[in-house]
Formats: structure tokens, C-alpha cells, sequence
């Protein structure tokens, strides 16, 4: 997995925040957090689902590709509570929250929409997890 992120980040990177491959077109962000654990510095390359009318405001889905688990991004964003996030050229702070309710199916169900494969991550998780999102919100 490390080596399938490092090669997204360094296209991103290259690319002025664009990817090809199954991301070709999607909005794409990069959240640098810390392990809790590990406590070393991560980058997590995400799609991401941008506000209506705010620019400033960024939705992340942790879906982890269906798997049965939140992925350990996810954790470590909301123990955190804020991070650091590329965006195209830009490298900005962010804040970190987690919807709940119709907030989350809101943002989600826009996600599904616009890209089914998370439609067919939350086929995959129900009845085990909620698939999380998260809004991560530029500090000026």
C-alpha cells in the first residue's frame, strides 16, 4: 500500500495536484497527520468532495475500499483534530471534524453520486460500519 501511495503522491506532486489512473479527474487532496501511535508524519492520499459554496471546506470518506474497518487515517485525523492538507500547489492547515447524521449522509451520498464505487464501499460495509466523512476546513 505505501508503495501505491507514494506513486499517487509523487504524480500529484508533478502534476499540480492531478492524477491519472482510477483518480483521473477527481478532486484529490493529500492530509499529512501523525500516528498516535508511531507518532512519525503520514501523508494520505484521498478524493475528496468540496464544499457547495465554501472552497475552504473539504469532505474525506473513509471508506478504505469497503474494507470492514475505519482506516487508520481516519483515527488519527480525529484524535488529532487538525492537519495539514495539499491542494493542487497550495500546503494548508485544516481543522477536523466528523459529521453525523444527515450532515454525513448529505456529503456521502453527493460522494456516491458523483463516484458510485463509494455507493458499492457502503454495499460492502452494511450491517458492520458506518462509512465516516470527515470535513476538513482551511485555517486562514
Amino acid at each position: 500500500m505505501s508503495d501505491w501511495n507514494t506513486q499517487i503522491i509523487e504524480e500529484f506532486r508533478a502534476n499540480e495536484g492531478r492524477v491519472g489512473g482510477p483518480f483521473a479527474g477527481a478532486p484529490m487532496i493529500l492530509v499529512h497527520h501523525r500516528g498516535r501511535k508511531s507518532g512519525r508524519e503520514v501523508v494520505a492520499p484521498l478524493m475528496y468532495l468540496p464544499h457547495e459554496t465554501d472552497p475552504d471546506i473539504m469532505y474525506v470518506i473513509a471508506s478504505k475500499g469497503g474494507a470492514p474497518t475505519h482506516p487508520q487515517w481516519y483515527h488519527n485525523l480525529l484524535a488529532a483534530g487538525e492537519a495539514t492538507a495539499e491542494v493542487g500547489t497550495e500546503t494548508f492547515p485544516v481543522t477536523v471534524k466528523e459529521l453525523t447524521g444527515d450532515d454525513r449522509d448529505r456529503a456521502f451520498n453527493e460522494q456516491a453520486r458523483r463516484y458510485p464505487g463509494f455507493a458499492d464501499y457502503e454495499r460492502k460495509t452494511a450491517g458492520i460500519r458506518v462509512i465516516p466523512v470527515l470535513e476538513l476546513t482551511r485555517i486562514r
